[in-house]
């Protein structure tokens, strides 16, 4: 496989995660905004951006921090790269240059996704039923690894979009229960409290997880027990570790070396990573300290990111006369 296919399929599978995660965020960040209920709603918009990462680029575009700016920001604006419209027109542009590779109901619901994004006034948006537009978008995003699944050849290209997806996932993940740590730097609130419960449950709801948590633990919600099951579940799709389980998989499936070995520097620090998730425990992580051990994790992401693009995506152009006066 051609190095810019493997590109543009590993960016088209991370960018439409990201996608869905950014409106997960701000779906559930809406129901958090509602359940605090006071005069000084604004500020409570400021841990959000601190949670993605984009608190600075928002201040340079931005002179208020709002209930309109942040969705606005986070949903429509083409000059955030993590944007939804920044990653849908993304995921199109990477899906046009290899349209030959891909099946024609994979590129149908990136074009329609991004013809539907292209006409939406993000006022109406907001004026009316913003839960259902995010709704849409983790439709699509559902709809298009399905059609993944079920058009697209099982070969080493898929490997590359899933690696994609749980790679962002997994950073995702850890950035979601995050927010609880900046939600706590400006609320004065009372641990196992009526606001701390529910603030657990958006998290929770966020990560689609919240049935899945009370098939698990019958204690109630606490923030051990769901940090426990979302970053160490070795079950739960959206868990770190099955994440990152998973995109062991893939980078070995793209390599053909068994997973009990390593031929490269990606499946080292993957393998590796990967080893630290299931030897460790809830009371580790809490002694670690939770906001350090997910900062710890989103580095761990970037850095399985940079290596799996310096070992397929990305090689140096050669000079040919400087070759061959290396050679004599």
């Amino acid at each position: 496989m051609l190095c810019r296919v493997a590109d543009s399929l590993f960016w088209m599978g991370r960018y439409m995660e990201r996608a869905e995660n950014t409106a997960r965020l701000v779906d559930v960040y809406l129901q958090i905004v509602l359940e605090l209920q006071n005069n000084n709603m604004e500020k409570h918009w400021e841990p959000i951006l601190k949670t993605t990462g984009d608190y600075e680029l928002f201040l340079k575009l931005y002179d208020e921090v709002d209930h309109y700016t942040v969705p606005e920001f986070l949903t429509f604006n083409l000059e955030n790269p993590s944007s939804i419209y920044s990653c849908i027109v993304s995921i199109r542009e990477n899906a046009r240059q290899i349209r030959d590779q891909i099946s024609t109901e994979m590129w149908e619901v990136i074009n329609r996704l991004y013809l539907e994004l292209k006409s939406v006034d993000i006022r109406k948006v907001w004026s009316q039923e913003p839960y259902l537009f995010y709704r849409t978008i983790k439709e699509n995003s559902h709809l298009f690894h399905g059609l993944t699944s079920a058009t697209f050849p099982q070969r080493e290209g898929v490997s590359f979009i899933d690696a994609g997806k749980h790679l962002e996932r997994a950073e995702k993940t850890a950035r979601i229960l995050d927010l609880k740590y900046h939600l706590s730097c400006i609320l004065e609130q009372d641990t196992g409290g009526t606001i701390d419960i529910a603030q657990w449950s958006a998290i929770l709801k966020a990560c689609s997880a919240l049935e899945a948590y009370h098939q698990n633990y019958t204690t109630g919600i606490n923030a051990e027990d769901v940090s426990d099951f979302l970053i160490l579940s070795e079950y739960f799709p959206r868990s770190i570790r099955f994440c990152i389980d998973k995109l062991d998989q893939n980078i070995h499936a793209i390599s053909g070396c068994p997973r009990t070995h390593y031929s490269n520097e990606v499946e080292r620090i993957c393998g590796k990573y990967l080893s630290d998730l299931k030897f460790t425990n809830k009371q580790k992580i809490t002694n670690y300290g939770m906001h350090e051990y997910l900062q710890h994790a989103c580095k761990m992401v970037d850095t399985i990111s940079l290596e799996l693009n310096k070992a397929y995506m990305f090689f140096p152009i050669v000079d040919p006369v400087a070759e061959l006066v290396a050679k004599r």
